[in-house]
C-alpha cells in the first residue's frame, strides 16, 4: 500500500537507502509544500541499489530546512525493499519502472500502487516530473525523454547537453508523467560515482527555482534516439572475455563502447561453435529484429550496421534483469517546432 506524509517525517534527512523501509514503511508519497504551485514530482529508488536520486533529495532539502522552498516538491520514495537489500529488485517483484500506466506487464500490486501515484499528481498538479537512476556500466551522466518538443528538452538540458529520446520500454515513470507535464529521467553514472549526487541535486534545485520552462528548443544539445533494446536469451549462459563452457563470450571491453560511433562489423561477441547462440532485438514497434542490427559471421556476432550503444556494462545481473544494452541513432532537431 501507498504510504502518503504531508510534510517530512522526522529524521527522514538522516536515512540511508536501506534504512528508508523501516522509516517510512513501504513506498511513500511525501509532499513538502512550497512558495509555488504546481508542485515539481521527483521520483527516487524505483531500482533499489540505485541511491543517487535519494542522496540528491537528501542534499536539496537539508538545504531548505528552516525555510519555504521556492516550489512544493512531491517525491515519491520507490522500491524500499529492494533498497534495504541493496538490489535493483526482489526476485518476486516486478521492475518498479516498467509498472506505470502503458505497461504491458501482467496485473501486479506494484501496477496499482503506480497508478495511485498518478492519480493523485493529476489530482494535484504538476509542474514537471524527474525520475533519478543510475547506471551500471561506464556511461556519461545524460538525461532522457518522452517527447522531442521544447519544454521536455529544456528540462533535460539543465541537466546535461547529451540527451536520449526513447519511446520503449513500455510501463516507465516518465512515459506516464509525460501525459501530465514536462517529464525526463535522468542517468547519473554508477551509484556512488564523485559528483552524482551533487549532479542530480544541483537540476532538482533549479527546477523547484524555475517559474516556468521555456517553449524552445534549447541549443548546444545532442540528442540521440533509441532504435533498439539488445538483450541475451535466458536459456543463453555467458560471461565476459575467455570464458570456458558458455554460449555467448561478450567482449569484455564492451562497456567502454558507450555513446561512441560504432561501424559496421563491430565485434560484440563470440558464440560457442556448437551452439545457436545469438541476442534478441526488440525495435520500437515491439518486432524483434537481431537480424537487422547483427550479423553472425562464423562463431562472432558483429554489428550488421553502424549503431552507438548506451548502457552496456559488465554486469550479468543487471542484464539478466534488463537488456544488454540499447542501440541508438542521432536526431537532427534543426528546424524542428517539436512533437
Amino acid at each position: 500500500m501507498l504510504k502518503t506524509y504531508q510534510g517530512l517525517p522526522k529524521g527522514l534527512l538522516g536515512a540511508a537507502a536501506p534504512e528508508l523501509e523501516d522509516r517510512l514503511g513501504g513506498p511513500s508519497l511525501i509532499e513538502v509544500p512550497g512558495r509555488r504551485e504546481p508542485p515539481l514530482f521527483v521520483t527516487v529508488l524505483l531500482h533499489g541499489n540505485e541511491t543517487t536520486g535519494w542522496e540528491a533529495v537528501q542534499r536539496v532539502l537539508t538545504e531548505f530546512q528552516g525555510r519555504t522552498p521556492p516550489r512544493s516538491l512531491l517525491l515519491f520514495i520507490g522500491n524500499v525493499r529492494a533498497a534495504r537489500h541493496g538490489v535493483r529488485r526482489l526476485p518476486e517483484q516486478p521492475d518498479y519502472n516498467r509498472v506505470w500506466p502503458g505497461t504491458s506487464l501482467p496485473d501486479s500490486p506494484e501496477q496499482h500502487l503506480a497508478a495511485e501515484v498518478v492519480a493523485r499528481v493529476r489530482s494535484r498538479g504538476c509542474f514537471a516530473s524527474i525520475d533519478v537512476h543510475n547506471n551500471t556500466g561506464m556511461n556519461p551522466h545524460y538525461g532522457c525523454v518522452n517527447r522531442l518538443e521544447g519544454p521536455y528538452l529544456q528540462l533535460a538540458a539543465l541537466f546535461s547537453r547529451t540527451v536520449v529520446y526513447f519511446t520503449r520500454p513500455q510501463g516507465v515513470q516518465s512515459l506516464a508523467l509525460a501525459r501530465l507535464a514536462p517529464a525526463i529521467t535522468v542517468e547519473c553514472g554508477q551509484p556512488g560515482s564523485p559528483g552524482a549526487a551533487e549532479h542530480a541535486a544541483e537540476l532538482i534545485s533549479s527546477a523547484l527555482h524555475l517559474s516556468r520552462l521555456p517553449e524552445g528548443v534549447p541549443g548546444g544539445i545532442s540528442v540521440y534516439h533509441t532504435v533498439a533494446a539488445v538483450r541475451i536469451p535466458e536459456q543463453c549462459s555467458f560471461g565476459f572475455g575467455d570464458v570456458p563452457g558458455v554460449d555467448l563470450q561478450l567482449m569484455d571491453d564492451l562497456e567502454r563502447c558507450n555513446f561512441r560511433d560504432l561501424p559496421e562489423g563491430t565485434v560484440f561477441a563470440r558464440a560457442a561453435p556448437e551452439s545457436r547462440a545469438f541476442f534478441t532485438v526488440e525495435d520500437n514497434d515491439g518486432r524483434e529484429a537481431a537480424a537487422e542490427f547483427f550479423q553472425r559471421d562464423g562463431d562472432t556476432i558483429r554489428l550488421r550496421r553502424p549503431a552507438m550503444p548506451a548502457m552496456l556494462a559488465c554486469n550479468t545481473a543487471a542484464i539478466r534483469q534488463d537488456v544488454l544494452c540499447y542501440l541508438m541513432e542521432p536526431v537532427h532537431l534543426t528546424g524542428r517546432a517539436g512533437g
